[in-house]
């Protein structure tokens, strides 16, 4: 059984009533898949995988399976040990759903109440770290679940441990696991960061209060110097954490519109790049010394002003979709000096991920588009659209893993053939 427990790699189970089988076209999985957390083992938003498709037929690639009763949400998927995991509400509850590489559901489980203010559904992805599979609710609630069954082993809700308070639209973040720790970021007075222990739950360091809120980034771990660090976004700023005592290194402020600091910070050669909604996009350069670390600005640039459709990194390029600077044109940045190469509608505003040479830009209206990672143009070479009948934006992340392209819409889950001889273009 594989299992992740390091930087690089990263209750009771029952089957609802009303879940639906998937329609499939038999085709052989890939069960050693494998992509166990929210933007896959590295949390980069790349997928090492190669002789995938570039080109799709029109109507797009072959369509494996669709799978339903997962409920409403914009959880995208984990995949690992033969195991497709994601979550969503039913009945006012949240539900972490485990399947089989066929799209069958194995089991369900409940994690505290369903998130019902703007924009209700579900947020973050589980994440699987080898018998186990760990999950926090936009209310707070963090579970440990048997990943073969879905039975609870422990969990404790966040906000009301450390006496923090939910942020606007619902916590977001998908659990990062370190070795045999849970980092997850409560906020609030008396905490920023915490790591618990992931057999017991018990609270293994609590990093201090910055006196910010949680934000809606998930956290990434960075080692620089010799330094493991744990890197997030809270509701005003950007910190970094000592991963194996919880002290604070730093906090940077960075103020988006409406507090919407979703993405990630990224780690890149030494230095450190966070984009959000209005502000932009900026860069800095760490410097650790006697465990301290000092950030220097190198450049910030508004031409990309991340929204929360992710980023991914390539080939010293910086590629995203911006919001309102370039109203919602994918861009594509020069990480070296911040200069802008291309802004393009593309597909229209979205969400990405990358693999073989190509990006996978899905819009928020449902258009998935193909094209080539490379910094000279954005030219979509293939498209086709979410199957009809699901109401709201598509906004969970799409996934490419085991040859397989993964999107998620409301309760639905698809999943497509990329694998194969390559089409000629246009057919």
């Amino acid at each position: 059984m594989r299992t992740f427990a390091t930087a690089a790699l990263l209750i009771s189970a029952f089957i609802l009533a009303g879940v639906y089988p998937p329609t499939a076209v038999t085709v052989a999985a890939d069960e050693e898949a494998f992509w166990p957390q929210f933007h896959g083992p590295l949390r980069d938003n790349i997928s090492q995988e190669t002789g995938l498709l570039k080109w799709w037929p029109v109507g797009g690639p072959k369509l494996l399976w669709t799978a339903r009763g997962l409920g409403h949400g914009f959880s995208t998927v984990s995949i690992a040990d033969g195991r497709i995991l994601t979550a969503g509400d039913i009945n006012g509850r949240t539900v972490v759903t485990a399947l089989d590489m066929e799209g069958t559901v194995l089991w369900q489980a409940e994690n505290g109440q369903a998130w019902t203010g703007d924009r209700p559904g579900s947020r973050g992805t589980p994440t699987i770290d080898g018998e186990f599979v760990y999950h926090e609710s936009p209310h707070g609630d963090v579970v440990c679940l048997r990943a073969a069954t879905g039975e609870r082993v422990w969990g404790l809700n966040i906000l009301q441990e450390f006496h923090s308070q939910n942020i606007m639209w619902g916590l977001s973040e998908s659990l990062l696991i370190d070795g045999d720790h849970v980092i997850c970021s409560p906020g609030g007075p008396e905490a920023s960061a915490v790591a618990l222990d992931k057999r017991t739950g018990a609270v293994v360091w609590k990093a201090p209060s910055t006196g910010d809120l949680a934000g809606y980034a998930s956290p990434v771990l960075a080692e620089h110097d010799g330094l493991r660090m744990v890197l997030t976004l809270t509701l005003k700023a950007v910190i970094g954490v000592n991963a194996d005592t919880g002290d604070l290194l730093f906090r940077v402020q960075h103020v988006s519109y409406a507090d919407e600091n979703i993405l990630a910070p990224i780690y890149h050669e030494g230095h450190l790049i966070v984009t959000s909604l209005a502000v932009g996009t900026i860069k800095w350069k760490l410097d650790v010394v006697d465990g301290k670390v000092s950030l220097t600005e190198v450049w910030r640039s508004k031409e990309l002003d991340h929204h929360h459709g992710g980023a991914v990194l390539v080939g010293g390029h910086l590629y995203g979709s911006g919001a309102a600077f370039n109203q919602g044109k994918w861009v594509c940045l020069d990480v070296a000096t911040g200069k802008r190469t291309y802004a393009e509608v593309g597909v229209g505003k979205g969400c990405l991920t990358y693999a073989d040479g190509m990006l996978y830009t899905l819009s928020e209206s449902g258009t998935m588009g193909l094209v080539p990672a490379i910094p000279a143009e954005h030219k979509v070479v293939s498209r086709f659209y979410v199957p009809a009948g699901v109401e709201g934006p598509t906004w969970a992340h799409p996934v490419v893993c085991g040859g397989r392209l993964y999107l998620r819409h409301g309760e639905f889950l698809y999943a497509y053939d990329i694998r194969g001889e390559t089409p000629a273009a246009g057919q």
